[in-house]
């Protein structure tokens, strides 16, 4: 049983950022085709990890391409992850944001329209003469 921790200890990456669910990140895979090797960068959203820090840990990256949402699960400490950049870091309220794939981004878009249009329209209480004045008119 020794042998197998010091195994997993020696693959373990000390380089990796802290990673959390709600991060938008950009992960480096090095991807082989024949002879040669290529480094593909996959941009998305932390929405879960999972395993903890250990050698099996795991992170699911969720983007929207073409429409589509595509997920995929890395593990953190694969010799194919080149590097993983924090590109923007979000604060969550939960450890797993699987709702986000019920969510389009026409609706995220339009609950923030619909905040910004109630901040900048506000109802103004119209006095009875104003209202007299206008139904004339």
């Amino acid at each position: 049983m020794n042998k197998i921790q010091d195994f997993n200890s020696k693959q373990l990456k000390t380089k990796n950022p802290e990673l959390q669910s709600g991060y938008t990140v950009k992960i480096h895979q090095k991807i082989k085709e024949g002879s040669k090797e290529r480094v593909q960068v996959f941009e998305g959203l932390i929405i879960a990890k999972k395993h903890g820090n250990g050698i099996n840990a795991t992170i699911t990256v969720r983007k929207v391409s073409g429409g589509i949402g595509v997920e995929r699960v890395f593990p953190i400490h694969s010799p194919l992850i080149d590097k993983i950049e924090i590109v923007k870091k979000s604060k969550t309220r939960r450890a797993k944001l699987y709702y986000i794939r019920d969510l389009t981004a026409k609706q995220i878009r339009s609950k923030k329209k619909l905040k910004q249009i109630a901040e900048i329209i506000k109802p103004e209480k119209i006095g009875d003469t104003q209202e007299a004045e206008e139904v004339k008119e």
